[in-house]
């Protein structure tokens, strides 16, 4: 007879193990009077293929307390609509408004340079550097290097300022700037050290001769300051009270004497692997002068960062040296936050009606989407009870879609989640989430012996066992973590340094 293929034996042994574990008193996760035991997370896990990880085990505990937390507000017909929910809900976009407007107001105090001084700071090479080059591309071959020295010296004789930008445009190997003349606008540090060295030798007007770095050979022509201006002096007066601005965060920090605790890395770390288990803790990890903070207060920032920043992932990857300076920063958000208290600056009613709007909408969306909004219960149920009886199934079953990819995923920000666990109950259990993880483990191995021992040593496939079910790419899986991680929040980033 056809054997089974092995993905498909994980699935069933998975599921008939889960049945028999209902019963076991482990608990993963608790939303108001629904309890996800361990038993049935493993279900869960297992249906959505899922390695036996305890990130992602923790990632499908903290959906479905979201979804059933919807489900038990719209059941009580609450829609999360006062303004003090919403106003508690969305502090870190309201905190984010507020550190905007004093600076403003902070760098109406900073003295613009003259612009008299201009031209001197140019010619010094304070600011910004302005130049333009031609690079003839080497590798690391001896033949090509000493080629493109020597196209580099010959085109170097024929360079005069007057045709470098042309020049520039037909034999210049850089993309990034041959189709405007060669040109780059740059600070100090941004190019590698050889060009910028050679940029600075040079006399605004003056051409140097090939430069060699690991691109192959420039050639560098640094900009007069009547060519720059345009471009140099907005960048200057920019730059300048950048400038000024660190001088101030630099002085507060010395004024207000940070200091990080000693064990606090392995703390932030595990508050980047579960928020949730952390907002409540009062453990002190840095103080200063005016105040402490706290894990509670760190997980509340860590889980208000954008997605596409993956600031918690990068935190559970990095260093425990690099804990100290991700806590210092928190820090001085939460000094600025003080001083802008102090500064008696606030959000202006037109900022908190938008901002207020916006967390009632999010929550119109995700109850609508589930089928939680009060009035979509009520066609259903009449009581609260029935209601909320009804809504834990219809997350049930959405939960169970979801897993296999047979249904859209549904957005709960973190501001919500954050309201919901303040007015409800709720809590993710580790040792539950363990134990869920621990069965999916048990089960996958079983499946695997089973699996060798039906299946025969063969090249050919077997007749009628056709191709096995592919498992959730490693995309799909990352996209899980992220969407609960985030609570759902979207986006990309990325950057890089130019030769």
């Amino acid at each position: 007879m056809p054997r089974r293929p092995a993905a498909l034996a994980f699935l069933a042994l998975s599921f008939i193990g889960c049945g028999a574990l209902t019963s076991h008193s482990d608990v993963a996760a608790r939303a108001g009077s629904q309890e996800l035991s361990s038993a049935k997370l493993a279900e869960m896990m297992a249906a959505a293929q899922m390695p036996p990880r305890k990130d992602l085990g923790l990632a499908v505990a903290n959906l479905w307390v979201n979804y059933q937390l919807l489900a038990q507000a719209g059941a009580k017909s609450d829609t999360m609509a006062t303004d003090q929910v919403a106003d508690e809900a969305m502090w870190a976009q309201i905190a984010q408004t507020r550190l905007r407007k004093f600076q403003i107001e902070m760098q109406k105090g900073f003295v613009d340079p003259d612009p008299a001084s201009f031209e001197k700071a140019y010619e010094n090479g304070e600011g910004f550097l302005v130049a333009q080059h031609i690079l003839i591309a080497a590798d690391s071959s001896p033949a090509k290097v000493a080629a493109a020295k020597l196209s580099a010296d010959n085109i170097r004789k024929q360079l005069t300022s007057a045709n470098f930008g042309a020049m520039a445009k037909r034999h210049s190997a850089d993309p990034g700037s041959k189709d405007n003349g060669g040109e780059y606008v740059f600070p100090a540090g941004q190019m590698v050290a050889e060009f910028e060295q050679g940029t600075r030798a040079l006399k605004p007007g003056d051409i140097s001769q090939p430069i060699k770095t690991q691109f192959g050979f420039h050639i560098i022509r640094r900009e007069t300051y009547a060519e720059a201006k345009s471009k140099w002096d907005s960048t200057f007066v920019s730059s300048s009270k950048q400038r000024a601005e660190s001088l101030y965060i630099a002085g507060m920090d010395k004024a207000s004497k940070i200091t990080v605790k000693d064990g606090a890395a392995k703390t932030v770390k595990a508050i980047a692997e579960d928020v949730d288990s952390y907002r409540d803790d009062k453990t002190v990890l840095a103080t200063s002068k005016s105040f402490d903070l706290r894990a509670s207060r760190v997980a509340l920032w860590m889980a208000a960062f954008p997605a596409q920043m993956q600031i918690r992932r990068q935190l559970q990857q990095a260093p425990d040296s690099a804990m100290p300076d991700f806590l210092k920063n928190l820090m001085r958000n939460e000094l600025m936050l003080k001083a802008a208290d102090s500064a008696k600056v606030v959000v202006d009613s037109a900022e908190l009606t938008q901002i207020r709007m916006a967390f009632r909408q999010s929550v119109q969306n995700a109850m609508g989407s589930l089928g939680l909004l009060p009035s979509q219960l009520a066609d259903s149920a009449k009581s609260n009870a029935e209601k909320a009886t009804l809504g834990a199934a219809r997350v049930d079953a959405y939960m169970a879609k979801l897993l296999k990819n047979e249904a859209q995923f549904v957005d709960v920000s973190e501001p919500l989640s954050l309201a919901l666990r303040r007015k409800y109950t709720a809590k993710v259990t580790v040792g539950g989430i363990d134990k869920a993880v621990t069965q999916v483990t048990e089960a996958k191995a079983k499946a695997d012996s089973l699996a060798n021992v039906d299946m025969p040593t063969s090249d050919v496939p077997m007749p009628g066992a056709g191709t096995p079910p592919a498992s959730i790419s490693k995309e799909q899986m990352d996209a899980m973590i992220k969407q609960a991680e985030e609570e759902a929040k979207k986006g990309a980033a990325a950057g890089s340094k130019k030769p």
